[in-house]
C-alpha cells in the first residue's frame, strides 16, 4: 500500500514540488496551505501516514502546530517531519525539540528526503 503524505505549506509552489517528487516516487499525496487547515484534516478519521511540515508559516508557525499534532489522540504516532529554509546551527534541534521525528532544510534535498521517508 502507498504511504500517504501530508505536505503542510503555505507556499504552493512547495507543496506542487514535493507533491510531483513524492508521486514520481509511489506516494499519494494530501496537502493544506496552513497549519490550523491541517489540524482540522488530522482530526478527521483521514488516511495519513507522515506529516510534512514547513515551519514558517503565518498565523501557526509548525513549532506550534507539532505538539498540537502529537495531542491529537490518533496522530500521537503519526510521524511528522519538519521542513524548513532555516539550516542555521540549532535549528534542527529545535525541530526536534518541539516534538518533529526529523528535520530536512529547503531547497529539499530529494534523496535526503526519500532517505527520511524511508525510515519512518
Amino acid at each position: 500500500m502507498k504511504k500517504r503524505v501530508l505536505i503542510v505549506d503555505d507556499d504552493a509552489r512547495n507543496i506542487f514540488a514535493l507533491s510531483a517528487i513524492l508521486r514520481s516516487r509511489q506516494f499519494e499525496c494530501v496537502s493544506c496551505l496552513s497549519a490550523e487547515e491541517a489540524l482540522k484534516l488530522l482530526e478527521t478519521d483521514e488516511h495519513i501516514d507522515i506529516v510534512l511540515l514547513d515551519m514558517m508559516m503565518p498565523d501557526m508557525d509548525g513549532y506550534e502546530a507539532i505538539p498540537l499534532i502529537k495531542e491529537i489522540p490518533s496522530r500521537a504516532n503519526t510521524p511528522v517531519i519538519s521542513v524548513t529554509a532555516l539550516a542555521m546551527v540549532g535549528d534542527k534541534e529545535k525541530c526536534l525539540a518541539a516534538g518533529a521525528d526529523g528535520y530536512i532544510s529547503k531547497p529539499v534535498d530529494v534523496d535526503k528526503l526519500l532517505q527520511l521517508l524511508g525510515t519512518i
